[in-house]
């Protein structure tokens, strides 16, 4: 989704809660005070804090399915090896329905209450954001799939967060991606941005676009979450003859931004970020309006096809969910994997020293690609710009 998808980053931010995830941000410290959490004698227990209900909930439905299989097929194998001994994990799922302050507290509830190992999830950065003091305080490792701000692992020091990892690429690789791509693929000198000024996520990729294009921007411009009529906007683009629109965003916005520009008659590419990577864009947008539309994305099916891990998790998806696979799913079904690979690496589902074996993870496997987390705990993996013609996903380019 979401280096990415505030998030993700992907992520929502309003008014209302802003206050309360810097407070929380403020608190988070590198070491947690708890002892780490210990798990019983034939079960893992792994939370997920995700976005299933609210704003996002596109995202979170898509990374529950991804983590819904990836738990169905160990436990179908027999479980987590733990130093010897097979353990089923056992899923505890909880609704953070899009808000900061619910993620807050359902966090407090996995770690305190239900005592979990590892959490997957949230799915967005400031949803995410708000969780780090709670797993910090608990030991708690979490992995979030899509979060996707750069800062999103660090403290305000810019010492690594503990307990915090990603298994998603970074805004400033999405933005720097798509710019070289509009440069180089898509030959455009002219190009107008409309970012998403409601989100870590929208703002991110849009600066690091700016920072990368060496062309010109013609007009730069920015919508909050819950815009409904961006016509203004896009009749003075139109009128800037720009070459490309530049729009990072979330579907919700971007479906009605691709279907206004082209009532008006804007018939050129329109590219944004991973928040583009759900069905509902084309939904909202309209088929016949979705062509010339591209965006960055950790996980294209066409790339996935050619690759025997990645294949194998299409076809099992398909015949879970009878529908191909989302990025999103992806990337959370990598989460739950890298999280068994740690518990099997360090021979302990003790929290903490899941959370070294995360820190640890070198050449991982995942059918998003291979992966190594770097000091930063942040993935090292590779990109693709996937390309809509008329609704439907018809090209891919990988992103060197």
């Amino acid at each position: 989704m979401m280096k990415r998808f505030t998030k993700k980053v992907l992520g929502v931010l309003t008014a209302g809660t802003a206050v309360l995830m810097l407070a929380g941000c403020s608190v988070a410290k590198n070491g947690g005070s708890g002892a780490g959490t210990k798990q019983d004698k034939d079960t893992v227990k792994i939370g997920v804090n995700m976005e299933l209900s609210g704003t996002v909930a596109g995202y979170g439905n898509a990374e529950k399915q991804g983590i819904q299989l990836a738990v169905s097929e160990i436990n179908k194998a027999g479980g987590i090896n733990v130093n010897g001994h097979k353990k089923k994990i056992k899923l505890i799922m909880r609704d953070n329905k899009s808000s900061i302050a619910t993620s807050a507290s359902v966090a407090a509830q996995l770690t305190t209450k239900d005592k979990v190992a590892a959490v997957v999830g949230p799915a967005t950065t400031n949803a995410g954001t708000a969780q780090i003091p709670n797993v910090t305080k608990a030991a708690v490792p979490f992995v979030s799939p899509s979060a996707t701000d750069p800062k999103f692992t660090l403290q305000k020091d810019g010492k690594v967060q503990q307990y915090v990892f990603r298994a998603c690429f970074q805004n400033n690789i999405q933005g720097e991606s798509a710019a070289k791509f509009v440069m180089d693929k898509l030959k455009a000198k002219r190009v107008a941005i409309y970012a998403d000024n409601s989100s870590d996520y929208g703002t991110g990729l849009a600066k690091a676009f700016k920072k990368t294009f060496k062309g010109k921007i013609v007009d730069n411009q920015t919508y909050s979450a819950g815009d409904k009529d961006f016509n203004a906007v896009l009749t003075s683009f139109k009128a800037k003859n720009a070459d490309v629109i530049y729009v990072p965003g979330y579907y919700t916005e971007i479906g009605l931004i691709i279907k206004q520009a082209r009532q008006m008659g804007i018939k050129v590419p329109i590219v944004g970020g991973d928040g583009m990577c759900d069905s509902k864009l084309v939904q909202i947008a309209g088929a016949k309006n979705a062509t010339k539309i591209f965006y960055t994305t950790p996980f294209s099916t066409r790339v996935a096809a050619q690759d025997p891990v990645a294949s194998k998790f299409l076809k099992a998806f398909k015949d879970r969910y009878h529908a191909d696979a989302p990025a999103f799913s992806a990337l959370a079904y990598d989460s739950v994997y890298m999280v068994k690979q740690a518990i099997e690496d360090e021979k302990s589902d003790d929290s903490t020293k899941i959370a070294a074996g995360l820190a640890k993870l070198k050449d991982f496997k995942g059918v998003t690609g291979k992966m190594t987390i770097d000091k930063y705990h942040n993935p090292d993996e590779p990109i693709v710009i996937e390309e809509i013609t008329n609704g439907k996903i018809n090209n891919s380019f990988k992103i060197e």
